[in-house]
């Protein structure tokens, strides 16, 4: 078992799920079970799948778990583009949104390609 808490893509995924927090905090009330509830779930499966896949034996289902993550944060910079296509939550804060998400998702994909080096 790994100690997940000491992965640099681990810190940064649990950035972008508190911080995707304080974004949606600010949506309208009317999307606390749309894009608000979306962009959380998504944000807070990066960190929880890198937790989890760190549980697992397996290099296979440890790389599993790390894409799944990656996926996840796919996920919420789409609902990220959508939320600023029609004008939700504060600029600069989704500004940072975007660039953690774009960082995260290089260090992920860097570090499935030293997995499986």
């Amino acid at each position: 078992m790994k100690n997940f808490k000491q992965l640099k893509i681990w810190q940064k995924g649990f950035e972008i799920a508190t911080k995707m927090y304080l974004l949606t905090d600010h949506f309208p009330e009317h999307e606390k079970f749309g894009l608000s509830s979306q962009l959380t779930r998504a944000a807070v499966s990066i960190p929880s799948n890198i937790a989890e896949g760190s549980s697992r034996s397996s290099q296979k289902d440890y790389v599993q778990f790390i894409e799944i993550a990656l996926g996840s944060c796919f996920e919420a910079e789409t609902q990220l583009l959508i939320a600023d296509q029609v004008k939700l939550g504060n600029k600069d804060l989704k500004s940072e949104m975007f660039t953690l998400l774009d960082e995260e998702q290089k260090m992920i994909m860097s570090f499935i390609k030293h997995i499986k080096s």
